[in-house]
């Protein structure tokens, strides 16, 4: 039997008597801990998938160790700008060996089957009341969006002002070019010419 777990944000298949590191877990060596993120439970060909996870099912664990993992050596460079960066870093981990799969498919199957399947239409239900009420208040939301839309309406005028201010630097910078080819012929009239 094997099962499909979640923990560190990341995903491991394991089986009974499995050792596996996963992330750092609050638990000192020896303490045995659940993992109740159950995502899948299979055996040959009975395989149950969660929606997300299966409920009423546990992995249990025994941490083995704390550690730390090899060093990786971080870099940061840009070449021609003096800049280097140098970092070291070493991820922690536990040691976890699995002990037991419980509760997992069987429980699950049993509770579908138990389940009548009336459910399904009383949920139906739930959903068309829910829509029912979510029409009122679609409405009532509507209502506060005309008032916006007349302030926009008020708000429009502001477009020439912008089109006046793209003149007005238009014009600036005309005047600045201007300025700038006056001085230039000026400095040329007041170079006196080399005699050679």
């Amino acid at each position: 039997m094997y099962a499909v777990i979640k923990t560190g944000g990341k995903q491991y298949r394991v089986r009974e008597g499995d050792t596996l590191r996963v992330e750092k877990l609050a638990a000192e060596a020896g303490a045995k801990i659940q993992f109740d993120q159950i995502l899948m439970v299979g055996e040959g060909d009975k395989v149950t998938v969660g929606t997300p996870y299966i409920s009423g099912s546990q992995v249990s664990a025994t941490v083995i160790s704390q550690g730390r993992g090899e060093k990786i050596k971080v870099v940061k460079f840009k070449r021609r700008k003096n800049y280097l960066r140098r970092n070291g870093h070493r991820q922690a981990f536990t040691e976890v060996e699995i002990d037991k799969i419980g509760g997992a498919g069987k429980a699950a199957k049993a509770e579908a089957a138990s389940a009548p399947k009336s459910e399904p239409k009383s949920e139906a239900k739930a959903k068309t009341e829910a829509k029912a009420e979510a029409k009122p208040k679609a409405a009532a939301k509507a209502k506060p969006e005309t008032k916006p839309k007349a302030e926009a309406e008020a708000k429009a005028p502001a477009k020439p002002k912008a089109k006046a201010k793209t003149k007005a630097k238009a014009k600036a910078k005309a005047k600045a070019k201007a300025k700038t080819k006056t001085k230039a012929k000026a400095k040329a009239k007041a170079k006196p010419k080399s005699a050679k």
